[in-house]
């Protein structure tokens, strides 16, 4: 069943990627190798050309379950999912505050929340950590 859900959800991704991207509203990256650095995709507020691009399709399953929830407004699985991140850690570009949410990936056969987030922008960028914030890498969410 779960994994109906998960191709259900994929294809919905999908779906509402092709829709957005078709009215101009969906954020692309720059066609690039998985290890490459961003060059075009920049923040609002700040440079993102540091960062390792990932196609979502190359993180965890849950990941792209994530991005569909961040998509369609929710419901989200833990009451902190869609708060302020707050970058603390400062590998983030410096945004004001309120300028980025973040949202837990679910782990599996974990009792917590795990390790791993997605953060989003408000320009649209998505980044993933899956070490809790101690690294990031901005995701491709077309590829």
């Amino acid at each position: 069943m779960s994994q109906i859900t998960s191709r259900t959800a994929k294809t919905l991704l999908a779906l509402l990627i092709a829709l957005l991207g078709s009215v101009g509203l969906a954020t692309s990256a720059p066609a690039e190798t998985a290890s490459a650095p961003v060059t075009a995709l920049q923040a609002s507020c700040g440079d993102t050309s540091g960062f390792q691009v990932v196609a979502l399709s190359s993180l965890p399953p849950q990941a792209t379950d994530t991005v569909a929830l961040i998509h369609q407004g929710g419901p989200y699985p833990y009451s902190q999912d869609g708060q302020t991140f707050g970058n603390r850690e400062k590998i983030l570009p410096a945004c004001a505050t309120g300028y980025y949410k973040e949202y837990t990936v679910k782990t599996p056969g974990s009792s917590t929340r795990g390790a791993r987030r997605i953060v989003t922008g408000s320009g649209g960028e998505h980044f993933y950590t899956g070490d809790h914030y101690a690294s990031f890498q901005l995701v491709d969410i077309n590829r």
